[in-house]
């Protein structure tokens, strides 16, 4: 009898992303640039966001808002973003698109000129599933870039699946 192959094929999955975020002067020219950065998944990241909401487990959770923070960087063990700005627009809902041959998804945001309501120096962001409370998927610091209340931040965030 011949003996069968036990082994089983195993195809790692795992999840990288990058953000870039963009300060803005009223004339659309760019003043504050993070440049491309990676980011930190958090522990409840994976448990929360990615095993649970592939298992369709009760409480999953999906992103669905960007937050900006004055804090330090993100490490796995954190469940908010350190010095996350609190205004009453502290987080911006976020817009999502993947493509069917990707292995990508592309969020963007902008917080609109007036988010801030003085001057303040950026340096972290963070995905979030709620626009105020809820739970920190991913996130991570840059340079820190002054923002003042008449300028915009566009941010960009990928996730991406290898």
């Amino acid at each position: 009898m011949k003996k069968k192959n036990t082994k089983e094929q195993v195809e790692p999955i795992s999840l990288h992303g990058f953000f870039h975020v963009h300060i803005k002067d009223p004339d659309g020219s760019i003043v504050g640039d993070s440049g491309v950065i990676p980011n930190v998944v958090t522990d409840d990241g994976f448990a929360s966001f990615l095993c649970a909401l592939v298992t369709k487990t009760t409480g999953s959770k999906q992103v669905t808002h960007v937050a900006l923070g004055t804090g330090t960087a993100t490490v796995t063990s954190h469940t908010q973003l350190n010095g996350e700005i609190m205004s009453s627009t502290q987080r911006q809902a976020i817009t999502c698109a993947v493509s069917n041959d990707s292995r990508k998804a592309r969020i963007t945001a902008t917080f609109a000129a007036g988010f801030l309501s003085t001057t303040s120096n950026l340096q972290n962001i963070g995905l979030y599933n709620s626009s105020t409370a809820g739970a920190l998927m991913c996130g991570n610091s840059f340079a820190s870039s002054s923002c003042a209340s008449n300028q915009a931040v566009n941010v960009t965030y990928d996730l991406i699946f290898a």
